[in-house]
Parts: structure tokens; sequence; C-alpha cells
């Protein structure tokens, strides 16, 4: 491997842009960066920036470990997260460590990769630089796969109350909440406020919702009945409050019934063609009516991280960055975007590609696939590149316990036969097999028991309350400035 040597802090600007993609030159002397913020190490050779560790950006990696570049993975947390079950870690049926790993374990034996913790806060296109915090890391080829968070359409507020589930800290925030409301409703004597701590809303029936609301009545009427004395957790509600006509819209009418008519099953309320006005500390308002809930999970809606912004790029009503069929950004050929960031319209449907786990990962194929080929050459060729492609391999969601949608090759499946397809592809696509065989076991636990191991409350409940409290705060004054 080359010699690595600092970047100064500073970025100067590195001259006219062009077709070709020229490496960032060495210092012969280490620069006077003027600032205290340590330089990131970075090599000679040409130098590929790939920014977020989610399924776009370790697809993009993995596809360059035998270019001859330097890989550098930025990314604000050190580990990648299997998203499509942060849910279990929600509803305690899994821990953190179960569905993550880190991302230098991950890319520990692919020697061209340095992987950077960091936020980052801009990209300048016109020099090559991604700025991360007070530092600066000059590119070659920039791949942007920072994902979204969620959206509150024009409500932030609602975040204290509602959050959302993105993160590991997320899940783990949710867990401790529904913990704390069955612990509350204990030995809550009022029937109206134990009715609102046993009361859980999720906001949103896509299959995030979908799957919280079937896993949070397992838990309410199976995992943790028999360990309540003086409250029947059975009789908690689960609503789910969907905007559409339908739940799993973006699934096929079949599964969407069948997926309404397992939750319903199940206990499940659920409120098609109803939006959320408001959300309190105590309450919900779907269109009129007040729902008294200590406990709401937003599953509503996705936006683009605020790096997308800085480009000064078209972006999507979303926030998405606008790519061209290569996935490339407009005007600039050396930078790309993949996953959920990126709005990409499929030539064959003329609907955008989705922004599920699947097209993240061929995304991040399709493209490292296209630098691993240019990074010799160091030019840019559009030409060769051809267009992305996105294959749709299925949709599936879980409602609970052998009870499960999915659409494949144009055939809806349901129920036992669905459940298994749902649970061998989850496992199948995580990361390690430490990983894989530690949920396998517990899926297998959790059948033969109904029971979920990972019911820990991580945090005090006095500091929780005033974190709640502090939050709320800091919005008001926001407001009033």
């Amino acid at each position: 491997m080359d010699e690595a040597v600092p970047i100064d802090a500073r970025a100067e600007p590195s001259g006219a842009r062009g077709a070709t993609a020229e490496p960032a030159a060495a210092p012969t002397t280490e620069p006077e960066t003027g600032s205290d913020a340590p330089p990131l190490l970075l090599a000679r050779r040409p130098r590929v920036v790939v920014v977020g560790g989610g399924f776009g950006g370790i697809h993009t990696v993995r596809q360059l470990a035998k270019a001859d570049c330097e890989v550098v993975l930025i990314d604000r947390k050190n580990h990648h997260v299997f998203q499509p079950l942060l849910y279990q870690v929600a509803t305690a049926a899994l821990s953190p460590a179960d569905i993550a790993g880190p991302i230098r374990g991950v890319f520990s034996r692919q020697k061209n990769v340095q992987v950077a913790l960091g936020e980052v806060s801009r990209v300048d296109l016109e020099n090559r630089v991604v700025y991360v915090g007070s530092r600066a890391v000059r590119y070659d080829f920039l791949v942007l796969a920072a994902g979204v968070t969620h959206t509150y359409f024009g409500n932030p507020d609602w975040e204290v109350d509602a959050p959302g589930l993105k993160t590991l800290d997320d899940a783990i925030t949710i867990r401790r909440r529904m913990l704390l409301a069955f612990e509350r409703a204990e030995f809550e004597e009022d029937a109206q406020r134990r009715g609102a701590e046993l009361t859980f809303v999720v906001v949103g029936g896509g299959p995030t919702g979908v799957e919280m609301a079937g896993a949070l009545r397992e838990i309410a009427t199976r995992t943790v009945v028999r360990d309540f004395r003086r409250v029947d957790t059975s009789s908690s509600k689960i609503i789910v409050v969907e905007g559409a006509d339908r739940v799993l819209p973006g699934m096929s009418e079949a599964a969407s019934k069948a997926a309404l008519e397992d939750l319903r099953s199940m206990g499940v309320e659920v409120r098609l063609n109803t939006f959320v006005t408001e959300v309190t500390e105590d309450a919900v308002y779907a269109g009129d009516e007040r729902i008294p809930a200590k406990n709401v999970i937003w599953a509503a809606g996705v936006k683009a991280v605020g790096l997308a912004s800085t480009l000064g790029v078209e972006q999507d009503r979303q926030g998405r960055v606008v790519v061209q069929q290569d996935c490339s950004v407009p005007g600039y050929p050396e930078v790309f975007v993949v996953g959920d960031l990126a709005c990409l319209t499929d030539p064959r449907t003329d609907q955008p590609v989705p922004g599920v786990a699947q097209a993240a990962m061929q995304m991040g194929d399709f493209v490292g696939a296209i630098v691993a080929r240019e990074v010799p050459q160091r030019e840019v060729d559009e030409s060769g590149r051809g267009r992305f492609l996105y294959r749709d391999k299925g949709n599936m969601a879980t409602i609970g316990r052998a009870r499960a949608v999915a659409d494949i090759g144009g055939r809806t499946y349901r129920g036992l036969f669905a459940w298994i397809l749902w649970s061998m592809i989850h496992v199948l696509f995580l990361i390690g097999y430490r990983n894989k065989i530690l949920v396998l076991v517990n899926w297998i636990w959790q059948w033969l028991l109904q029971a979920r191991g990972a019911r820990l409350i991580t945090d005090a409940l006095p500091s929780h309350v005033h974190v709640r409290l502090d939050a709320r705060q800091q919005v008001r004054k926001r407001k009033k400035g």
C-alpha cells in the first residue's frame, strides 16, 4: 500500500474540473492545516470516497476490493445496521448486536479500505472535496450513500413524542418507552391514565408500521402477559393510522388485503384514509378524533438527509438527489448517489426506483463496478457505463408468528410459507455468520417459547423523563426564536 500522508484541512481548490479524474497529489512535506483537528490519512493512489455504511455503501466498497485505488468509507456511526430488522430490536425480540456489525470489522481484510468515523457536513463538487467537520478529504470518485431519515411533514416537534425508526438508537428508545409503559401501567390506579399507558399508536401502514403493530400485539398478549400481576397487558390497544386506503400500499392489493385481515384478526385496530393532525405528550389526534395514548411510533414517511441540500443540484420533493441512468449526478460524472438518497426513474416503468434494501444493494454493486473499471485509467467513460435497471426480486412483510405476506414473481403468498421465506431471506442478507446464527437461534427460541429475551430497560426512569422534557423545551425555544 502507498505511504499515507496528511491532507490539508483547509482543502484549497484543486484547479479546473474536467472529464479526467486526476489523482490528488501527495504533498512532499506535511502542510500547515490551520486547524487543531487531526487530518485524515489518505493515500497517493486514486481516491474513492464513499459516504455512508448502509447497504449501498457496503456493496459499493466490496466491488472495489481488487481495484488499484484507495477507498475511504465515512460514516457517522461505527456500525452497519440491517435496517429491515430494526423493528425487532424495538420490540425486544433481538439485541442491537444481533443485527449490526462494526464497519471496520466488515472490511478488516480489504486492505485498500480506510474507515473514518465522522459526519460529512458538506460537499464541494467543483473542487472535489468532502468536509468531515473541520477536516477535508479530496476525492477522484465520490459515492454518496447517506440514506434518508424520517419526516414529520412540517411538524418536527412531534419527534419528541413520536420517535421514528431508522437507527439503533431509535430502536432502543422505542423499546425503552414500550417497556416503561407496561411498568407504569402496573401501578397506575386511574383507569384512564392506565389505558393511555397501554395504548400504542403506529403512524403509517407501510412494512415498518405493519411489522411494528403485529409485534407489539404479540408482546402484549403473549410475551409479557404472565409477567405482570396488577395489570392485564392483553387489554393493550394497538392502533395503526394510515393515510392511504390500504396498508402496505407499495405491495399488491392481495398482499394488502391479507395483511389487513391478519392485523385485525390479531386485535390490531387499523384506521385507513386517516391522517394524524397533532401529536402531544398524552394523545394523538387522528382526523377529528383524539386518541389518548402515551406511546406513539412514527413510520409515516422519509426525507433525504441534510447533506443532499449542500450539493447545489436538483432534488425531488423528498430532498433526494435526482441522478442520471448511471446513478451519476448531472454535470459531475465522477459523483454517484445510490440507495434511498437517489431519485432515479426506471426507464421501463417510468416509476421511481423504490427506496428498499434490495435496490440499494443493486445500485451499490452497479456503481462499484463502474468505478472499478474507470479507476485504473483515471478517466470517466460515460458512454460505456450503461444504465441501472432495477431487478425487483419481490417484497415481503411479516405480521406476526407464522403470519406474513410476500409478492414474488407476480404471485402473492401469505401465512406460514410466506413467513418462512421472509425469515430465510432476512437471515441470508445479515452481515457476518455470527449474526446469522444468533438471529436464527433467537427466532427458533421465540417460536418454541414465545419469549423475547431482550426486554431490558437501559436507562433509569428519572433520566429518561428529563431527556423528554429537555427535548420538548428545546423545541419550544426554537419555535419562539
